[in-house]
């Protein structure tokens, strides 16, 4: 690795912003976003970490160098060889938080993956997080052991499981899967109008019910490319139907 990861907590402190203009701001913005405060150079001996963000290299390098010799960690706009930091681009679930970072390789590559993770990653997981953090007393009296309650949430959390990540419901079932109930990961009935016959123009939505479906109910037409998408072994009926009434249904109209 090029560098250590890190998660740093600045909620209530200063963070020092050398720098004027809209690079400037959008620093400030981040550091206001995590709870930070942005304040001026002159006002750096209270910082732990500051920005520059001067457009001119030697008055970049000077402000850097400065800042290092009042103790604090750097980081240089446009500038990584004088970074002690480099910013990755976030992708915000809160509290889930995902950093893509290139070294500074490329902020336009690290946005960009950042850009498909945030398609595939629910708005969700902030909830599953939060619901989990919640639960940890319960966990603990629920498995008393640490390698039981270990293998319990690894199974839970797989795909597929009660808990997986990436379904809708599964803040929902943590405490159902605490008191020991039997919980269906997914189940119910979901409904979907195509705007297309091209399997391609399906939402990660639509594919990911497709493919945990175990009953699709279909208007007739609907083409056999996006009947696919579905689970091999999952029944299928063309409309009119009943819905059943055990396990996940996926209703597809044109």
């Amino acid at each position: 690795m090029h560098s250590l990861p890190l998660f740093h907590r600045i909620a209530g402190t200063r963070v020092a912003v050398v720098g004027d203009g809209a690079m400037a701001d959008a620093k400030a913005r981040l550091v206001i976003r995590a709870g930070g405060i942005p304040c001026p150079e002159t006002e750096a001996h209270h910082a732990r970490i500051g920005f520059v963000a001067l457009e001119d290299p030697r008055a970049a390098a000077a402000a850097a160098l400065r800042l290092k010799r009042l103790g604090l960690l750097v980081n240089v706009a446009d500038r990584p060889e004088l970074c002690d930091f480099t910013l990755p681009s976030v992708l915000d679930r809160d509290p889930v938080l995902v950093a893509v970072s290139t070294g500074g390789a490329s902020a336009g590559l690290a946005k960009h993956l950042r850009l498909r993770l945030e398609a595939l990653l629910p708005q969700s997981l902030g909830a599953l997080a939060a619901a989990l953090s919640s639960a940890r007393d319960a966990m603990r009296v629920r498995f008393p052991d640490g390698t039981e309650r270990r293998r319990a949430v690894d199974e839970a959390l797989g795909e597929g499981g009660i808990l997986d990540p990436f379904s809708g419901q599964a803040a929902h079932n943590v405490s159902g899967w605490l008191a020991g109930n039997r919980v269906v990961a997914d189940a119910g009935t979901i409904e979907f109008t195509l705007q297309s016959d091209d399997p391609e123009d399906l939402t990660l939505r639509q594919a990911r019910a497709l493919g945990k479906a175990d009953t699709v109910l279909h208007e007739p037409g609907i083409p056999e490319a996006i009947l696919v998408r579905a689970r091999a072994d999952a029944a299928r009926c063309a409309l009119p139907c009943d819905v059943p009434d055990e396990g996940f249904t996926v209703i597809l109209r044109r």
